[in-house]
C-alpha cells in the first residue's frame, strides 16, 4: 500500500452512478407541463432560483427538487397551476426515487481495486433513505470501510471523516464530480482531491478549481484513477 496515501473517499452521485440525467429528464417534463405559462429558459431560471433559496431548508436530493418544482409552478402560474400538474410532479418525484441504479463505466472495478490496497470511504450528501437505497442497489456497499451520508460537504465533514476513519486529511484522497462539494473543501483541509467531470454540472455545484497545489488532479474518466493512485504512491 502507498506510504503517503492510506484512505480514498468516493462521492456517489455522478461519480459512481448516473444521477444528473434523471434530474434533467424530469426537468424536461416539468417544462412540458408548464409550456402554456412560461418558456423553458425562463422556467429553468426560476427553478434554479427556487433551488438556491430552498437548499438550506430541504437539503440536496429528489425531495427538495420536487418541492422547488412545485413552488416554481405556483409562482409562474400566479397560483393558478392545475392540481393535475402538481400531481404529475409528485409522481415524477416518486419515479425518480424508484429509478434503478446504473453504474458509470469502470466504477465497480475501480472501487474494488482501491479496496484491495487502501481503506475506502463513501462520502455523499442528500436524502438518507434515497442514498441508502442507491448504495444497496449498486452492489458496492460491502466494499466500503465506512459510509458517510451528510446534508452538506464542508471542510469539517472531510476533516472529521478522514481523522475518524483514516490517518488524517494529509493521507486521504477525495474523488468526485463536484468542484464545490468534492474538491474545494477536501483540498482546504490538506487532502488530495481528484475531479472526474461528468455531464453538465449543476449551477449550485460549480466553483473555481484550486490553484497552486500539487494535490489537485483532474482525470477524464474514473478508469484513470488507479494509475494516478499508483503515481502518488
Amino acid at each position: 500500500m502507498a506510504q503517503n496515501l492510506s484512505t480514498i473517499a468516493f462521492d456517489a452521485d455522478d461519480t459512481l452512478w448516473h444521477t444528473e440525467r434523471i434530474f434533467r429528464l424530469t426537468q424536461a417534463r416539468f417544462a412540458e407541463l408548464l409550456r402554456d405559462y412560461a418558456d423553458t429558459e425562463h422556467l429553468e431560471h426560476r427553478l434554479l432560483e427556487a433551488e438556491r433559496r430552498n437548499v438550506g431548508h430541504y437539503g440536496f436530493g429528489v425531495k427538495g427538487f420536487v418541492l422547488s418544482m412545485i413552488e416554481t409552478a405556483i409562482e409562474v402560474t400566479e397560483e393558478k397551476v392545475p392540481a393535475s400538474v402538481i400531481s404529475e410532479l409528485m409522481a415524477a418525484g416518486r419515479d425518480m426515487l424508484r429509478h434503478p441504479i446504473d453504474l458509470l463505466p469502470d466504477a465497480a472495478e475501480v472501487v474494488e481495486a482501491a479496496a484491495s490496497t487502501h481503506k475506502i470511504l463513501l462520502i455523499t450528501k442528500g436524502d438518507l433513505i434515497d442514498q441508502e437505497r442507491k448504495l444497496a442497489q449498486s452492489g458496492l456497499g460491502d466494499l466500503f470501510d465506512w459510509v458517510e451520508i451528510v446534508s452538506h460537504k464542508t471542510p469539517s465533514v472531510y476533516r472529521t471523516a478522514f481523522c475518524r476513519h483514516g490517518d488524517g486529511p494529509a493521507h486521504a484522497m477525495m474523488v468526485g464530480d463536484s468542484m464545490r462539494s468534492d474538491i474545494v473543501p477536501a483540498i482546504s483541509v490538506g487532502s488530495w482531491a481528484v475531479h472526474v467531470p461528468h455531464g453538465v454540472p449543476w449551477a449550485l455545484e460549480t466553483d473555481t478549481a484550486p490553484k497552486q497545489t500539487e494535490r489537485f488532479h483532474v482525470i477524464k474518466r474514473l478508469g484513470d484513477l488507479p494509475a494516478l493512485i499508483s503515481d502518488i504512491g
